[in-house]
């Protein structure tokens, strides 16, 4: 490897491809004037840098689209479909790179999580572009008929966190672009790198205007959000910011999509194999080094087999390498940025303040130079304890113990957050009667993290607003439109 300088700033040159990154705008590649350095979480070092859009860029890119938009919504479904899969094409021809460069700038293991994740993202367009928002028939009188069309909205814009870089963005920008719609996204400035490669793929792809990628610093989202030639904003991201975009899409009325927080909560029933379910609970965790909005954030146990529980998910955990994701050997990467992992150590700092029993991990090894957080689990600290009650988006896992169904039901439900959640038991009808009683926009009975193209996903109270997949998530990126016809 060999080290270059960038703009006054020392890089480390990778083995393949890691840049130089352009913004992609009406079609081209584009510079910026003023770069900003991407961190490798697994060395704390900057390693490529990303281009940061001016807001004359961004107008640039949502005049573009604006453009764009009478041509792509009249091309109808077949021709769009075609260039959906041609796309997919394009990324299956640089997925090797797109995995390599996910693990590098997110920190995700490369084989277990960053592969998947590049693999069902172009699985995703494919399957997208072959759906369709028929027209549907509401009346039908020898005399009248009332016809509902679903059409597109104009200019969409995508604001995407650094968690799921790829897959986040593709899930927005597919069926935007196959319900008619164009589509501008900004990546976060924590992990651009791979939404700026896929962007200047689609250049190569799509007309001119139709899908643009701007990366930029954290000014870059409120000019979004306030912008009056944007129809709808589709975010993921934390709550606090979902609240900051719904303010600012008030002001021109923007159609909204939010996929927020979550403090998930796993409910293992007293008639669970227990012992067989700890991989599945564990990785429900744990994976993607806990950084998943509907990861598992509480786990409740019964109190019958709480002890033996406890010992053997600690022991399985024990079998789980920490490292970086490049090694093959790893289970769970680094956190993937200094803010977040800064925040984890406050959590840690609250359970040993409060004599709280820490059972595995606990301790960081500061001597390492990235954003390495042990695989730490706690053995039933009190419902109001702060690791409880907030979302910790790490490898921190509350081990909770309950005695009575309705207890336990009430306990996860008291949260202001409503994304995800799981019940286990080998009762299966037992089992679903408690996931209806879960408030959250989805709940798995005996698996997790189970999605598909059709399935609907989003949350309820402040975990979000609206729907993504499904019909009901396609539906989001069109508006209702009621033709009534007299014969």
């Amino acid at each position: 490897m060999n080290a270059i300088t960038t703009a006054g700033r020392q890089l480390v040159k990778a083995d393949f491809f890691t840049g130089p990154f352009y913004l992609s705008i009406g079609g081209k590649l584009v510079e910026a004037k003023d770069p900003f350095g991407v961190i490798n979480p697994a060395t704390g070092k900057v390693f490529a840098e990303a281009p940061a859009a001016s807001a004359e860029q961004l107008d640039e890119a949502i005049a573009a689209a604006k453009i764009a938009f009478k041509d792509w919504s009249g091309l109808g479904y077949e021709k769009r479909q075609v260039y959906l899969d041609r796309y997919a094409d394009a990324l299956q021809e640089n997925r090797d790179d797109l995995v390599r460069l996910l693990t590098l700038e997110q920190g995700k293991p490369l084989q277990t999580m960053a592969a998947p994740e590049v693999d069902q993202a172009i699985s995703y367009i494919r399957q997208i572009a072959a759906r369709r928002l028929p027209v549907e028939i509401v009346e039908e009188t020898a005399t009248h008929t009332v016809e509902l069309h679903h059409v597109p909205l104009g200019v969409v814009g995508g604001i995407t966190p650094w968690n799921f870089p790829v897959l986040l963005a593709l899930w927005k920008v597919a069926p935007a672009l196959i319900t008619g719609n164009t589509f501008v996204l900004k990546p976060t400035p924590f992990t651009p790198l791979t939404a700026l490669r896929f962007g200047e793929i689609a250049q190569r792809v799509f007309p001119a205007g139709v899908f643009s990628v701007v990366s930029g610093l954290d000014d870059l989202g409120p000019q979004m959000t306030n912008h009056p030639d944007i129809a709808k904003i589709s975010f993921t991201g934390s709550t606090e910011t979902g609240r900051h975009v719904l303010r600012a899409a008030a002001g021109t009325v923007k159609r909204v999509t939010l996929e927020l927080g979550g403090n998930d909560a796993a409910i293992v029933l007293p008639d669970a194999d227990y012992k067989a379910i700890i991989p599945q609970l564990f990785w429900g965790a744990f994976g993607h080094q806990g950084q998943w909005c509907v990861g598992i954030k509480r786990l409740y146990v019964h109190r019958s087999f709480h002890s033996e529980f406890v010992k053997a998910f600690v022991d399985y955990a024990r079998t789980v390498k920490v490292g970086d994701g490049l090694n093959p050997e790893v289970g769970v990467g680094p956190v993937q940025n200094k803010m977040q992992f800064a925040k984890l150590k406050t959590f840690l700092d609250d359970i040993k303040a409060n004599g709280q029993t820490i059972v595995l991990g606990g301790e960081i090894d500061e001597s390492q130079s990235g954003y390495f957080f042990p695989i730490t689990i706690v053995d039933s600290p009190p419902e109001n304890s702060r690791i409880v009650q907030e979302e910790q988006f790490g490898p921190i896992l509350p081990i909770l113990v309950y005695d009575d169904i309705d207890d336990v039901v009430n306990r996860a439900n008291a949260s202001i957050y409503g994304l995800g959640g799981s019940v286990w038991g080998r009762d299966t009808k037992a089992a679903v009667a408690v996931a209806n009683r879960i408030e959250a926009g989805m709940v798995w009975v005996n698996e997790i993290h189970t999605q598909g193209v059709d399935v609907p996903f989003g949350g309820v109270k402040q975990s979000g607003l609206g729907t993504e997949h499904g019909t009901e998530g396609r539906q989001l990126f069109t508006n209702p439109k009621t033709i009534l016809i007299h014969k």
